[in-house]
């Protein structure tokens, strides 16, 4: 099978694929309509507004968060490729990992895991 052909039957699937999902969820979906009272979702009345805000705390956990995932994003192929790297991966790595402690310790120290 040439490049070509291959390209277009997976851009073929992909598109039964997508086409399969709107058709079930056309299916499967809750009438629409002005005699739908439903809400949106799981069925229940909102408790709040929807654009309410949140508690700055939340935002600092969350960038939190984003540290640690992307810590783990670059350290997992760092591990695949360590014994081709040498020491010098090494010394990076953990150049990498006190930032981050830098900047947990900094998140600790104003208070930003306190849930009290």
């Amino acid at each position: 099978m040439s490049g070509l052909t291959a390209a277009l039957s997976l851009l073929g699937v992909a598109l039964l694929a997508v086409a399969g999902v709107h058709g079930a969820a056309r299916a499967f979906r809750i009438p629409s309509g002005p005699s739908a009272a439903q809400p949106f979702g799981s069925g229940l009345e909102p408790v709040e507004h929807a654009v309410s805000r949140f508690h700055v705390r939340w935002y600092t956990v969350s960038m939190l968060f984003l540290a640690f995932d992307m810590e783990m994003v670059f350290m997992y192929p760092w591990t695949l490729v360590i014994a081709a790297m040498g020491p010098g991966a090494v010394v990076e790595m953990f150049v990498f990992l006190a930032v981050l402690l830098a900047g947990v310790v900094y998140a600790w120290r104003e208070g930003a895991l306190r849930w009290a």
